[in-house]
């Protein structure tokens, strides 16, 4: 989650209950991005479904974000070569970048889609080297259009010290996210899809060939039960909900700053730091939407738009005083591996879950994977298999979480510190090297000019001489 200037309020529900008995293919459980695109696909692959959401569709993490859409996922290509291997690794990233394809294809047919281009990640360290590697694995080995951008650069389009190198994703792209959850949800139902809201799921009975599924005033026959929930699947998901670890994310809209906005920031796409503190972009012109803390439990988001009014002033303190216009919260479940849950748990039981931090092209792979593994037998959800359920840890890794959070966020602005400072008196001692060769170079001038006076008084003491013989 990271916050869309349209998202503040919680909608109202538009569409109907479950108030009959119903038999179908597939139950979808959980009107989120995941579950919506799921739903869309298998619908047009011929499969009758319905969708269940205990609330509204997108009321949460999926119709409270930031709209970026990025390349890969959550984990550093690094750390995805080391758990699964070079080809598997390769495999993985080319079915996010199918998400990122889906995503742009299904906004841009929408009328009026606010389609942004550009994304850039900043480095708060000065770390060239760790860039020119991680170009050279992105561009050349995982075909990723890529640039890297120098501290110059960064520093043109973005007016701060705070940030050094960048990564610059040219193919990135920015949405608005609750236009793109609806649109979602009207292309399923067109396809077929019966959506119900305000119905939640009581209990599930997986076993047998036809599984059953309860909610308070209707039972549903299927053959495949999808699990697309956060972390509030509640009793009948209660495996699932385990593995995942809810962290609140808070987002705040500025008032319009104007011609000063420009002053600061010329990157029109979305900037985020390489330690995910930082989320921000420019929206309506000359607005900052700023996504920034996390909390394993749930605050109050006004109080939090104050720390995000001091991270724009401690970023950005040529903007001047910036005031807030709205700020709003959502929760996502992160997993304990960092990748996202999808697959089979049993026959006909599957989950598509835990797309927190991993952008919005995941969810849109992850729906069609799951699609075609139901409807056409495509396995390549056995690449995820690695990535298993692993317990979250409850209350205690609630509280690891937070103090994790707590101490990540101090190191990543220690490090920061130290490397303006670095940055600094690099600058100090290449102005006083500066000034010893101007010194040393005007000393030389100097002599020089002091030997040509004497080699002149010579010579003219010499030709005098002559003259007088």
């Amino acid at each position: 989650m990271d916050g869309s200037p349209q998202n503040s309020s919680t909608d109202v529900s538009i569409r109907e209950r479950l108030t009959f008995d119903l038999d179908v293919d597939i139950c979808v459980v959980g009107g989120g991005l995941a579950g919506l695109t799921m739903a869309l696909e298998a619908a047009r692959m011929g499969a009758s479904v319905a969708l269940l959401e205990g609330r509204n569709i997108g009321w949460n993490a999926s119709g409270h974000n930031l709209g970026t859409v990025m390349p890969g996922y959550g984990v550093a290509v690094s750390g995805l070569i080391e758990r699964v291997g070079f080809e598997n690794a390769r495999a993985l990233w080319s079915l996010a970048q199918e998400g990122a394809d889906y995503v742009r294809a299904t906004v841009s047919g929408t009328p009026g889609a606010a389609l942004n281009e550009g994304a850039l990640e900043v480095s708060k360290v000065d770390a060239g080297d760790e860039l020119i590697s991680r170009l050279q694995t992105l561009g050349e080995d995982f075909g990723t259009e890529v640039e890297g951008w120098q501290i110059d650069r960064v520093r043109e389009a973005l007016k701060t010290d705070r940030y050094f190198h960048a990564i610059h994703f040219p193919k990135a792209f920015q949405i608005d996210g609750r236009q793109y959850v609806h649109r979602l949800a009207a292309l399923a139902e067109d396809a077929g899809v019966r959506i119900f809201e305000d119905t939640p799921v009581v209990s599930i009975d997986p076993a047998g060939i036809r599984k059953r599924v309860a909610t308070p005033s209707a039972k549903l026959r299927c053959s495949h039960i999808v699990f697309a929930g956060n972390a509030h699947l509640g009793a009948p998901g209660r495996r699932l909900t385990a593995t995942l670890l809810p962290t609140w994310r808070y987002a705040a809209l500025t008032e319009p700053l104007g011609e000063r906005l420009a002053g600061a920031i010329t990157f029109r796409g979305s900037v985020a730091d390489t330690h995910d503190i930082d989320h921000f972009r420019i929206v309506d012109g000359d607005r900052l939407l700023w996504s920034s803390p996390e909390t394993t439990w749930q605050g109050d988001p006004q109080r939090y738009a104050k720390r995000i009014q001091s991270r724009i002033a401690a970023i950005f303190p040529n903007l001047g005083p910036v005031r807030i216009a709205d700020a709003w919260s959502g929760m996502f479940g992160q997993t304990v591996h960092g990748m996202p849950q999808v697959g089979e748990l049993q026959p006909g039981l599957w989950v598509l879950s835990g797309f927190g931090r991993q952008g919005l092209n995941t969810t849109a792979m992850g729906g069609q994977l799951v699609a075609r593994a139901i409807q056409q037998g495509d396995d390549r959800w056995r690449l995820f298999s690695p990535f298993e359920l692993v317990w979250a840890g409850g209350s205690a890794g609630r509280i690891a979480g937070q103090v994790v959070g707590v101490w990540s966020r101090g190191h990543s602005a220690a490090a920061g510190a130290l490397s303006r400072f670095r940055e600094r008196a690099r600058g100090r001692e290449q102005a006083q090297e500066r000034a010893r060769e101007a010194r040393m170079a005007a000393a030389k001038a100097q002599a020089r000019a002091a030997g040509q006076r004497t080699a002149m008084s010579r010579h003219e003491d010499n030709g005098g001489s002559a003259g007088g013989a």
